[in-house]
Parts: structure tokens; sequence; C-alpha cells
């Protein structure tokens, strides 16, 4: 089994390096290799990423102008050869030695599609509308599909790439984890979640999600409900 670490980085100099060096340094159960999309950086992010060229681990990628993080998730899984791709942001948030969790039920057999659920505490969340936006996000999806995830917005998703490519997620930006997550729900695909851990970042430090972001998501979960 081979793993693709699908890794969007839009103006991140000064994490993009540590974040490349975290995933290198796990002790992954199978074999891997990283697929880092540079979005169209405006910092120095490219020159910070090409440090890493010479890795045989590493796949390198550039887009000529900001796309979004779909867009770059999409165009990482593209490129990727591996059998399961699973998404790290380069933003210092999520631990990369959790990601050895997500693979424990799909080696065993016991699922295909593993989800990394956070649970927020003071020490880890952003702000209280940050949560309570994300859970009211996680429970519009649960009553539109019948469902019972604990969060719909984590970015540790891991699962097959064929059945990733085959969903079709065309958002760009970030609305691209409601589509995802509506498009396995509505096909019964329910995921498996493991625990992870989740340090979120303030404005100050670069974190870009906003509220607008949480109204699309919503409106991409109905679009999806409804959708024949």
């Amino acid at each position: 089994m081979l793993l693709s670490v699908l890794v969007p980085v839009f103006n991140e100099e000064r994490l993009a390096a540590g974040t490349l060096k975290e995933l290198l340094a796990v002790d992954f159960p199978c074999e891997t290799e990283i697929v880092a999309v540079d979005d169209g950086s405006r910092d120095r992010s490219w020159e910070v990423l090409q440090s890493f060229e010479d890795d045989a681990r590493v796949r390198l990628v550039r887009h000529d102008r900001n796309r979004g993080k779909g867009a770059a998730i999409r165009t990482a899984a593209k490129e990727a050869s591996g059998d399961y791709v699973v998404v790290f942001d380069a933003d210092g948030e999520y631990e990369a030695e959790d990601l050895p969790k997500l693979l424990a039920p799909v080696l065993d057999g016991k699922a295909e599609v593993v989800y990394g659920s956070r649970t927020f505490g003071s020490h880890s969340a952003y702000s209280f509308w940050y949560v309570m936006g994300n859970k009211s996000i996680t429970l519009a999806a649960n009553v539109l599909f019948n469902s019972y995830i604990s969060d719909l917005e984590t970015c540790y998703k891991l699962m097959p790439r064929d059945l990733y490519l085959d969903l079709q997620v065309r958002s760009v930006g970030f609305g691209m984890e409601a589509e995802l997550t509506a498009k396995l729900l509505k096909r019964g695909i329910r995921p498996f979640e493991v625990p992870i851990s989740y340090t979120a970042r303030s404005r100050e430090d670069g974190k870009k999600i906003t509220w607008t972001d949480g109204v699309q998501a919503l409106w991409l979960l109905g679009r999806e409900r409804l959708r024949r």
C-alpha cells in the first residue's frame, strides 16, 4: 500500500519547511509520498518547498495563480500515485504523528474511509463562533443525510485515491470539505472516525477560513442532498 499525503500550500513560508520535515519524520506503517502544491503563493513558499525537491519521497507542483484549497488538493490527487490519499494542511494546526491512527482501521480491514475527529477545548479552539460554526455545519450534514459524524470540516480525510477522483469534487475553496463529505454520505459511505490532536491558530498567525466559507458549506450540503 502506498499513501499519498497531499499538502496544499498558500503563503506559508514560515511553516512550509517544518511541515514537510514533520511529515518525513513520521514512522508510517506503509510506503508514503508527499505531494505538495504551491497554490500561487505571493511569498517565498515555493522557494522553501524547492529545498526538498531532491528527496525522492517529495513531489512538488506549482499553480501559476491562487486557485483555492480545493483546487490545490485536486491537482495534488491527480499528480499522486498512491493507493490512498490524505490531506495535511501546511498551517501547523494538525499533528503529523496522528496520521498513522487513520491508517490503522484501513490496514485492519475495518474501514475504507477514515476521518480524524477533533475535540475542541479552550486550548485548541480559535473562537467560540468558529467551533459553533463547525458544529452547525456537521449537524446540518447529519440531519440532511441521516448520519452521525462528529467533525465534517476536519482536514484529515483518508480514502482510496480512485474514490476521491470518482467523487469529482469541484469546489475550489474550503467548501470542498462539505462537498466531499456530502457526496460520500449520499453514496451511503459512513466514515470511520478516530480522535486526533488539534490546535487552531489565530488570524494574526494566518488563519484563512471565514464565516462566508461556513455559509458556502451549508449551501453545498443542501445542493448535494437535492441533486438527483
